[in-house]
């Protein structure tokens, strides 16, 4: 009889003392983004703009972690191994969303087990040269390029990011003239644009711009359709060769493993379009060079799927490679 009334107390006080662990709510320790590249790119830009305000809001510490490599599969692998509670978010981007499933094979991830969370920003990207190249525009540069016997060299941030197909792009107007030169992230590319050891090379606009303003690099166009509200005397690559359907972008979104409570993934969301509706915080991403774009979760979806639509089209009719 004792033994079965201790057995039935402990039994009791193993049910109480669980009881907390499923009742606490979200959140409940640490918010880590994982920025699938270095230091200094866009995506890291807008992750720690974000994380200032997120932390306060959701009353947890929020850190921002950087995973490169691999064009952004290292991270999104990382977010995928972790767990689907909402404390591991991907700061994701064009490549690892959407372009990797077509251009590396044997990809070690799924993008469709990224499930959205909240659009952020969608950027252009930047053409930019070192402050000691001899030219100051797009057409220039394009003149200097065909008259000269040498290849000249473009960075980007990993093959298969939209700053790669956006050179190899411009690339196919001067065949043999241009050589790809990948770096694991923005921020190394950057530093050895500034340095003269590559030509060229196609950054999101809120990584060049801090870079333009202190005149440490020449930015000649932007890849977007339209000119950036950020720097709006800059042409577009369309308008300086032409080129009426080159047009790239660059976005940042948040996403959550799949799995993740759907009443997380809508807090979540709410909480940082909250942030983006924040005319200081817009204002600080809009003065970067970043679009602010804030999406209901369908239609960041649907975005989603327009942009994977769009690069599988791009890769599969100029046939581009990784190198």
């Amino acid at each position: 009889m004792f033994r079965s009334i201790m057995a039935a107390a402990l039994v009791a006080l193993s049910i109480a003392t669980s009881l907390p662990a499923f009742a606490q709510p979200f959140p409940n320790k640490t918010i880590h983004l994982i920025v699938a590249y270095s230091p200094g790119g866009t995506g890291d830009v807008v992750a720690r703009v974000i994380a200032d305000k997120l932390g306060p809001a959701l009353g947890q510490p929020v850190v921002v972690e950087n995973r490169a490599g691999a064009s952004g599969a290292i991270g999104a692998q990382a977010v995928l191994n972790s767990t689907p509670d909402g404390h591991t978010l991907l700061v994701g981007q064009t490549a690892e969303i959407v372009v990797n499933q077509y251009w590396i094979k044997g990809l070690t991830y799924d993008p469709a087990s990224l499930m959205p969370v909240a659009l952020a920003t969608v950027v252009p990207l930047a053409l930019s040269v070192p402050p000691t190249a001899p030219y100051s525009t797009l057409a220039d540069m394009l003149k200097t390029l065909s008259a000269s016997e040498k290849k000249f060299s473009f960075a980007s941030a990993g093959t298969g990011t939209p700053g790669h197909i956006a050179g190899e792009y411009l690339s196919a107007k001067l065949p043999g003239k241009l050589v790809h030169v990948p770096y694991k992230g923005a921020g190394p590319a950057l530093n050895d644009l500034i340095g003269g050891h590559v030509d060229m090379y196609f950054p999101g606009f809120p990584a060049a711009m801090p870079l333009l303003k202190a005149g440490t690099l020449k930015v000649l166009a932007v890849s977007s359709a339209q000119r950036s509200q950020a720097a709006p005397e800059i042409p577009t690559v369309a308008e300086a060769t032409g080129s009426k359907d080159f047009d790239f972008t660059l976005w940042q979104g948040f996403f959550a493993p799949r799995g993740t409570p759907q009443d997380v993934i809508t807090q979540l969301h709410s909480e940082i379009n909250k942030i983006l509706a924040d005319p200081a915080t817009r204002q600080k991403l809009v003065d970067a060079g970043a679009n602010v774009m804030p999406l209901s979760i369908g239609e960041f979806a649907a975005f989603v799927k327009a942009e994977s639509d769009k690069y599988e089209r791009i890769i599969r009719e100029t046939g581009v490679k990784p190198d």
